[in-house]
């Protein structure tokens, strides 16, 4: 009775289980197995430890929301026309009529960065992570915050093309580096397209608000048109604009003395660890052909005495 019982208890949650599955659709549990499969694997193949654990997994999803915003940023600047004329960046200020996709954009891009804040939380971020966290989350959200209220849309689409580049290439570098720690090529490529991103950055910034808007025809401060051209407000911008990016650089040459150093210190240490292996291999060698002289006696490795014989005069 009891193994009748179990087999129509089995057998009912079998059933009950096969019904939940036809309920839900199939992709939803497809999507589902093979991430937990992929990050069973990848946790058994890298053992990596707590901390490398939770930045694999932050390079990983920011890896994948820069690849969009770049594809995205790149989608909307071409179909408004931003890349193909530049004057377009400053020409007929104000830019208060956006169309469904710039706003679409915007507001997508805050609601992600201020979905970040209470994730910080839920995910339960130690609290040495969370200032270096706290840093880029509010710089982004400063930055796009800014180019939305003061009507500087299109050149904040520009900006957030070349951030989400470099960006995105870092983010894989490090995924790459967190596989194999030697690979660190990728490092050097985003270094490159880091700096050349600032300075388009900067340069983009000086164009448009320095010189653009200061040809503008209309010079005032209404913020019921949403016009704010006047020469303070274009200081203001520029100055927050070079201290950014100021700053950053400052990171990113920290960061790249600190890597300099590392690598120095285990060339250093693999090549004290090389001499010393060669010392004792030469020892060894020596120890092996002529043995070792004790009280005038040659004695060879395994301890045998040998005494030299006379040579008898004639």
């Amino acid at each position: 009775m009891r193994t009748l019982d179990s087999s129509l208890s089995s057998a009912s949650s079998s059933g009950s289980c096969l019904r939940s599955l036809q309920r839900r659709p199939l992709s939803s549990y497809y999507l589902s197995i093979t991430v937990a499969c992929n990050r069973l694997k990848i946790n058994r193949r890298l053992h990596l430890s707590k901390v490398k654990q939770s930045r694999f997994n932050e390079s990983g999803q920011l890896a994948a929301f820069h690849l969009t915003s770049m594809f995205w940023c790149l989608y909307v600047s071409a179909t408004e026309g931003y890349l193909s004329s530049p004057k377009t960046l400053w020409e007929s200020y104000p830019h208060v009529y956006l169309s469904f996709q710039v706003k679409f954009f915007y507001l997508c891009q805050l609601a992600y960065w201020l979905h970040a804040l209470p994730e910080l939380y839920f995910q339960k971020v130690k609290k040495e992570e969370i200032p270096r966290q706290l840093q880029y989350i509010v710089l982004y959200l400063l930055h796009i915050a800014g180019a939305y209220l003061l009507n500087l849309t299109r050149l904040g689409l520009i900006l957030l093309l070349l951030q989400s580049v470099a960006e995105f290439l870092f983010h894989i570098a490090r995924l790459f580096y967190f596989t194999d720690e030697n690979n660190q090529k990728l490092f050097n490529a985003w270094g490159v397209v880091f700096v050349v991103s600032r300075l388009f950055t900067l340069t983009l910034s000086v164009l448009t608000i320095g010189f653009g808007l200061a040809r503008a025809e209309i010079h005032a401060f209404n913020p019921d048109k949403g016009n704010f051209n006047t020469l303070l407000f274009r200081m203001v911008v520029l100055l927050l604009m070079c201290l950014s990016q100021t700053w950053m650089m400052w990171r990113f040459i920290h960061f790249q003395l600190r890597r300099w150093r590392e690598c120095c210190k285990e060339q250093a240490a693999k090549k004290r660890a090389a001499v010393v292996s060669m010392g004792k291999q030469q020892a060894k060698i020596l120890k092996r052909e002529s043995g070792y002289h004790e009280n005038g006696i040659v004695k060879a490795e395994n301890g045998s005495a040998t005494r030299l014989k006379k040579i008898k005069s004639p």
